[in-house]
């Protein structure tokens, strides 16, 4: 097979959570910018390819989690990276201190001729900004490597920090092409797909059937072009002869190629995968291979099947059972807890970054929670729960899936339809014109494989929370005290907020983590907690809260206070937070004063707290 490119080059992007990595690799890799953006978990991958001097390079970059839970799994990656960019994040301090760290882990794990840059992001928040450019200069030019700043949201030196990379690596590698080398980049197992890379290929489906997305999500990944035909109906198109001479079966999807046709929605997406050569939807060995084709068949075999048989007679598609649904939901169940089990102790199918079994599994699990498994049901699997919204949350996955919601009641058993009576039919010749209807409204019924998309777009509904009864208590208010205050804390701002606080349009809540045996690394630590905070921006318009870090030495304690709108934690804070369940909460009984006392120290950040000192505070507001 002939490379489309010259260089390979495997890029990878450290530094704690939060300073923007993701972000900088959506901004290189799509021209996009996502104000709200989900953490990492574990690690993500993205491909560009660019010229330079006349030669084409493409970049496979790598963004790594910076929570301390994954550092084992990043670790990994470090080894074959032909260069690596630090980022840090211009408006926290800490962040730049704790390059250091991370110019550590480069040490230990990569190798010595490796790359580095340093980067400074959000340097569009200029009031914000703590860390000097010069400083931050001197630093990088006493280490030897190049340094820039960045702003992913103003496309800011984004560019340029690649491809500066790019021609550090390129420079210090001579003009060796390594299309037709070993390169140290983990090479793609199976046999690639010979493709004129400037065709497409062509799917025959319509956009809202889940076996169509396994393959534009795998595509997204791939960077293959997929077209969707255009005005493709479900009982319709599949009917023609053109359609039957590709599938005479006249199921969905068929991808269209210019080797001819292939139909089953697996074989589609493997076709996809395997267009591009040096993909990792495939692994690094070839027990990651095997791994991965024996979760493509538990994902089909034991979870749809069983999904299938539950939904197709809800559905009306076969006549509705009870004994048979209940041997469905009880087979689902089994094979739920096995994925549920495997999962507790890993963030992804195979190896530490999305695969393609990742891709078909999140598809197939997508009918379920969207059509049949309430919170209730999937509640029993927290680990799938984690696991399932953590993929659907990644850009390729959004990209096609959109906003996902979880479906609050199970997908109703239509009624059994009346046996006709001619007499009366005879005596009402009105009757025709109520049938007709019956019929389209049948049609319009929602399916995964019929025409959704021609639905019109339901309203998005309130949060529960703004239907409550007006709070006396205005949060922004708090917030801008709480932020305003300088100097007498406990006298302006305590006392305020104790003022302000309606404990009947809210509450107050303690939470201390489950696992502080394992918050051995300070700054780890706290990229944790930093995390928490990022991914509860969906609550900033309804929540308050101070997290602490307790402890001049390991393991350190993490405490927080939280108060939210309403008398319990909002719902849909806990289905959508994963971190919650990290966390033991416990509501605050403001009748005892000692109680009372402790919010108003985590509040201030009175030290020490409970005899300790604080090693950090972090507010959300």
């Amino acid at each position: 097979m002939s490379n489309d490119y010259d260089y390979l080059f495997k890029l990878l992007l450290i530094g704690d959570s939060s300073v923007g990595k993701s972000c900088l690799l959506l901004r290189f890799a799509d021209d996009s910018y996502v104000e709200s953006y989900i953490s990492t978990i574990g690690v993500d991958f993205k491909i560009r390819t660019v010229e330079q001097d006349g030669k084409t390079i493409k970049l496979q970059i790598w963004d790594t989690a910076g929570q301390e839970r994954f550092r084992t799994i990043t670790s990994s990656y470090y080894r074959g990276a032909h260069g690596i960019i630090i980022v840090y994040d211009v408006t926290e301090m800490e962040s730049f201190n704790n390059v250091k760290q991370w110019l550590n882990e480069i040490d230990r794990y990569a190798n010595e001729s490796v790359c580095k840059l340093l980067v400074g992001n959000k340097c569009d928040l200029v009031e914000n900004k703590v860390v000097d450019t010069q400083t931050a200069k001197a630093f990088a030019d006493e280490l030897g490597i190049p340094f820039l700043e960045t702003s992913a949201k103003d496309s800011i030196n984004v560019e340029q920090a690649f491809l500066t990379m790019a021609s550090e690596i390129k420079k210090k590698m001579g003009n060796q092409p390594t299309a037709n080398k070993s390169t140290g980049t983990v090479q793609m197992k199976g046999q690639p797909i010979q493709q004129n890379s400037s065709c497409c290929v062509i799917l025959h489906a319509g956009k809202t059937n889940k076996n169509v997305y396994k393959t534009l999500i795998a595509a997204e990944y791939t960077g293959v072009e997929v077209k969707l035909v255009p005005g493709f109906e479900m009982g319709v198109s599949n009917k023609t002869p053109e359609f039957l001479k590709m599938n005479p079966i006249g199921k969905v999807p068929v991808l269209e190629t210019p080797d001819g046709p292939i139909f089953e929605s697996n074989a589609i997406a493997r076709y996809v995968t395997r267009l591009k050569a040096d993909n990792p939807l495939y692994g690094s060995s070839h027990i990651d291979y095997g791994h991965i084709e024996q979760w493509i068949d538990f994902a089909s075999l034991e979870i749809d099947a069983n999904i299938v048989y539950w939904c197709r007679p809800r559905m009306g598609r076969v006549v509705y059972l009870p004994p048979a649904e209940e041997a469905a939901i009880s087979a689902l169940k089994r094979a739920l807890g096995a994925l549920n089990t495997h999962l507790a102790s890993n963030t992804y199918l195979v190896g530490h970054s999305v695969t393609l079994a990742d891709i078909i599994m999140t598809c197939n699990l997508y009918l379920g929670f969207t059509l049949l498994m309430t919170k209730s049901f999937t509640s029993e699997f927290p680990h799938v729960e984690r696991y399932f919204w953590t993929l659907v949350h990644q850009p390729n996955f959004k990209k096609i899936l959109g906003e996902v919601k979880q479906t609050e009641s199970v997908l109703p058993v239509p009624s059994a339809k009346k046996p006709s009576h001619p007499k009366e039919s005879a005596k009402a010749k009105p009757k025709d014109e109520p049938k007709k209807e019956a019929k389209k409204e049948e049609r319009a019924t929602p399916t995964p494989e019929a025409g959704e998309e021609e639905e019109a777009p339901k309203p998005k509904p309130k949060n529960p929370l703004d239907l409550l009864p007006p709070s006396k208590m205005i949060l922004d208010e708090w917030k801008r005290l709480y932020s305003n205050t300088k100097t007498n804390f406990r006298e302006v701002a305590i006392k305020g907020f104790w003022d302000m606080y309606d404990p009947e349009g809210y509450s107050l809540w303690f939470c201390d983590y489950k696992y502080n045996d394992e918050n051995t690394v300070s700054f780890v630590t706290l990229n944790k907690v930093g995390g928490f905070l990022q991914r509860m921006d969906l609550a900033r318009k309804y929540a308050f809260g101070k997290m602490l870090v307790i402890g001049s030495e390991p393991p350190f304690k993490v405490k927080g206070l939280w108060l939210f709108r309403g008398q319990e934690i909002p719902q849909f804070v806990i289905n959508e937070c994963y971190d919650m369940e990290l966390y033991d909460w416990r509501k605050v009984d403001l009748t005892d004063e000692a109680q009372k006392e402790r919010v108003s120290q985590m509040i201030e950040d009175y030290e020490p707290f409970e005899g300790e000192p604080l090693l950090d505070a972090k507010c959300f507001k």
